[in-house]
């Protein structure tokens, strides 16, 4: 990457329920800078809903992504003209939203003649702790958030392979639901995390699918159900019922990605012999304490380094989408404007190659 030109990238993320903005610097020698990262959450316009409702969103985008950008562009002390490129997710996501950030991007681009990146917005994730920490390829990269439950083998950029995912539920969505059923409202992680603080975690013994095979994917559904079944015979549920369920999901949710990441470090040790381990976490599930101890002492116990981005970056935003454009344009890729927004996008696809 050393001895690329300079490149300010304004970043676009709209995939869910966050309209974001951010302006980014990549330097010659392929070091980021963060300008500005705007974002604005929808939480209060889907809360009634007890879930994201796509036309909702999409409106919100509508309705907000301007003042972001121009927010962005204040705060990162340039002008529009300035930047050098634009990069929006075009997706995976809520394929309205997607339409409307990729869909401001093409016009942007067109209008002040800069060049376009269409970004995957896994692509995002899997490239910010390279903003944050410099981190180098390969490493492995765990995904856990309301969409997606994933190892990826990061080998540079654009170069995925998908190790492992979720054959149901995400682990975001299963949190998602359990507080629905405890009645504890959204966001869902941070509400079972907080309830479970006052609970036994001993109290309950909830399955663990899929851990007695190998293959590094995850079943978060038969472990819901556990939940609800313990919940419906309990009914009507004592708050003290309530934070044991919630401390006894929430440890085994540990144990879980606890164990396949062990199995997924150890694929990486011998997929890569005598190179250093990285395990990279990334999704807004990152900001768990229970997952992350457990993590943290997985790869003290493996000799891996842990990278955790800050939890602004760890959930959807606008920086990893400018600093995966940063990385894309340092290699000379962009998009054509007639660039299609897509609902689903899996990192491991041909076309995620440079140059594909």
């Amino acid at each position: 990457m050393t001895g690329q030109a300079q490149a300010i990238i304004l970043g676009i993320e709209t995939s869910c329920d966050e309209t974001a903005a951010a302006v980014v610097m990549r330097d010659e020698s392929g070091h980021g800078t963060i300008r500005s990262n705007v974002i604005r959450s929808q939480l209060d316009e889907h809360a009634a809903f007890g879930g994201v409702v796509p036309e909702l969103a999409a409106r919100a985008h509508v309705e907000w992504l301007d003042h972001i950008i121009a927010q962005a562009i204040d705060e990162a002390g340039i002008a529009l003209e300035d930047v050098d490129a634009i990069a929006a997710t075009a997706g995976p996501g809520l394929i309205g939203g997607v339409l409307v950030g990729l869909t401001t991007a093409k016009a942007l681009a067109a209008s002040l003649g800069k060049r376009l990146i269409a970004v995957n917005h896994l692509e995002g994730h899997a490239l910010t702790a390279r903003l944050t920490d410099g981190v180098a390829f390969p490493y492995l990269m765990l995904l856990v958030s309301g969409g997606h439950s994933q190892f990826v083998l990061v080998r540079g950029v654009g170069d995925y392979e998908r190790w492992g995912g979720t054959i149901d539920d995400a682990l975001g969505e299963a949190f998602d639901k359990v507080a629905k059923l405890l009645s504890l409202g959204p966001p869902g992680g941070p509400a079972v995390e907080q309830a479970a603080k006052m609970g036994d975690p001993r109290r309950f013994k909830f399955p663990r699918p899929l851990l007695r095979e190998e293959r590094l994917d995850f079943s978060f559904s038969g472990l819901k159900t556990a939940v609800r079944l313990q919940a419906e015979a309990l009914a009507p549920l004592t708050d003290q019922d309530v934070a044991d369920i919630a401390a006894s999901f929430q440890d085994t949710v540990a144990a879980i990605v606890e164990t396949r990441s062990r199995q997924a470090l150890d694929r990486f040790s011998r997929a890569f012999p005598g190179q250093e381990m990285r395990l990279v976490v990334a999704g807004g599930v990152a900001a768990n304490r229970r997952i992350a101890a457990a993590l943290e002492n997985l790869c003290r116990e493996a000799g891996a380094q842990l990278v955790v981005p800050p939890i602004v970056l760890c959930t959807d935003n606008g920086a990893m989408v400018a600093w995966a454009g940063a990385e894309r344009l340092a290699l000379g890729a962009e998009s054509d404007l007639d660039v299609a927004a897509r609902p689903r996008w899996p990192l491991d696809t041909p076309d995620m190659k440079v140059g594909a």
